[in-house]
């Protein structure tokens, strides 16, 4: 992995209001090869953001793990999820827990199971929807990649209107998202030039807490309550009881395909992307098919 190749960004690091989420808490992570895509992640997002505005959210069953892969990042935070509650839950809570130290902070979310090659061209992007975003901070913005086929297995982005421009891209609105749907209409969205869903985005935080709000209003219910106690002694206990009644959501479904009249797809550049979140598609990585630059 390199990661060296990025040299323009301590605009961002300097700034303070940049914050990433890492989502740790998927079974993958038991995989010898997702436990070594954790530290790469880790090591690219320190690229952007310093570990002390990094959060890493994870399962309790997986504590032990993730604690292995940052031996050596002591500064990250690690929030623990009590239980499964779905992708929902694992964006917002630490949204609620970010927002309850910086109110106006901006946040970058990343999956911790995806290969990124060509990373100073994907940082690059991530860089300049960061400065779209902070001069439109109601907005939650995806990154978007290039399909190579109709791959009914991805969530799928359908582009609306051209909104503005990120560096040398457009950003548009979003004008469908559609998870994992039929192979008819994932031929139908490729055939329009959709996009597949990276899962990696970026919103300021408060637009992000009020996405959950307006979509999942009894899992933001239990979240939202959660500010009374950060930073206290009753933090850990208040999220134990926040997760006892919480409902399970998949953050695609019940928020990125939901009518979000704020919601964008940046498009990522000619670059490598690759979600191993599935068996399947870890042995075609492995045998290189997905492995090729992405036009």
């Amino acid at each position: 992995m390199t990661t060296t190749a990025l040299t323009s960004t301590p605009d961002l690091r300097s700034r303070g209001d940049l914050w990433a989420i890492v989502l740790a808490g998927g079974e993958g992570l038991r995989r010898r090869a997702s436990r070594s895509l954790l530290r790469q992640t880790l090591a690219r997002v320190a690229l952007l953001v310093p570990p002390d505005r990094t959060v890493v959210v994870t399962q309790a069953d997986h504590a032990r793990l993730v604690g292995a892969e940052l031996a050596g990042r002591p500064a990250v935070h690690v929030l623990t999820q009590p239980s499964d509650r779905g992708t929902a839950a694992s964006v917002l809570l630490p949204a609620h827990w970010i927002r309850a130290r910086h109110p106006h902070a901006m946040v970058a979310v990343f999956p911790a199971d995806h290969v990124i090659l060509a990373e100073s061209v994907f940082l690059g992007q991530v860089a300049e929807v960061v400065h779209y975003v902070r001069a439109h901070p109601d907005w939650l913005v995806l990154l978007g990649a290039p399909p190579t086929d109709p791959d009914p297995d991805y969530g799928w982005i359908e582009p609306g209107p051209r909104l503005g421009w990120a560096g040398g891209g457009a950003v548009h609105q979003v004008r469908a998202f559609r998870e994992k749907p039929s192979r008819e209409s994932a031929c139908r969205l490729f055939s329009l030039g959709g996009l597949w869903s990276t899962f990696s985005f970026i919103a300021g935080v408060a637009a992000l807490i009020e996405a959950g709000r307006a979509c999942v209003p009894l899992l933001h219910d239990r979240l939202v309550r959660l500010a009374v106690f950060a930073g206290t002694q009753f933090e850990g206990w208040a999220v134990r009881q926040a997760y006892l009644f919480a409902p399970a959501a998949d953050f695609s479904r019940s928020v990125l395909a939901s009518t979000l009249p704020r919601l964008a797809v940046a498009r990522l550049p000619p670059c490598t992307w690759c979600d191993i979140g599935v068996s399947e598609r870890v042995a075609r990585a492995r045998a290189g098919r997905e492995y090729g630059s992405i036009e």
